[in-house]
């Protein structure tokens, strides 16, 4: 008899379980939540970083030609017939998948993404 009452008490009784299951739903929703747009955060940063890699390959090409790059694909050729690029295509990509936009006025120039919504000219644009 002494035997049955101490396997009944070693188990969690199913209330305590559907205790503990619910509070680890609620924990997860919490996390979820706070730390959801952790991955739109990384893409940005990237996307930041893509951006200044981009700035200094325009530098580059600058101090090497003579003379501002009329698109970024010119930084994917290489400039004389032994060099190569000085970035891949891929690289004139943001975060997102989307091209990045050039625009160049004299020795002015800007690099722009369209940041996470897609679209150009808005709050979320990310640019050098």
């Amino acid at each position: 008899m002494k035997r049955n009452r101490k396997l009944r008490r070693a188990g969690f009784t199913l209330v305590e379980l559907l205790l503990v299951i619910t509070i680890l739903g609620i924990l997860g929703t919490v996390v979820v939540m706070n730390f959801g747009d952790v991955g739109g955060d990384a893409r940005k940063e990237a996307t930041r970083q893509s951006i200044a890699a981009i700035d200094s390959a325009v530098t580059v090409y600058n101090v090497k030609v003579g003379k501002m790059p009329k698109d970024l694909k010119d930084l994917t050729v290489g400039i004389n017939e032994d060099d190569q690029g000085l970035l891949k295509s891929a690289d004139l990509n943001d975060a997102w998948g989307n091209p990045l936009e050039y625009k160049v006025d004299g020795r002015k120039y800007t690099i722009r993404s369209a940041g996470p919504d897609g679209q150009m000219n808005t709050e979320d644009d990310i640019t050098n």
